[in-house]
């Protein structure tokens, strides 16, 4: 009797949604990092960095899904980013784990 498919470890997962989470999130912090040295050492005013937090906060996605796209944005970069953080966190103690276990005593 064959096995059934089992679902994609979490390894798996974490491989295939690091591409589509990797580019929100090096825009809101490459943005939000030149926003604020551009400020504080570039002498720029608010208004002259503005375009930067726009991008920052995805509001630039307004034109395609309303008021709520900033939100949208926020919500699924933050969700993106915790669930990066848990599956890389979660896979590294599994192999400081196996790493342990060989160790020698």
């Amino acid at each position: 009797m064959s096995k059934p498919p089992t679902a994609p470890g979490w390894r798996e997962l974490h491989r295939t949604l690091a591409p589509v989470v990797v580019l929100p999130l090096l825009l809101t912090v490459s943005t939000g990092l030149g926003y604020r040295l551009l400020r504080d050492w570039g002498g720029l005013g608010r208004d002259q960095a503005h375009v930067l937090m726009a991008l920052h906060e995805g509001e630039w996605l307004q034109q395609w899904l309303g008021q709520g796209g900033e939100t949208v944005y926020v919500l699924l970069n933050g969700l993106g980013l915790l669930w990066m953080l848990g599956t890389g966190c979660g896979l590294l103690w599994q192999r400081l784990r196996r790493a342990l276990r060989k160790a020698p005593p």
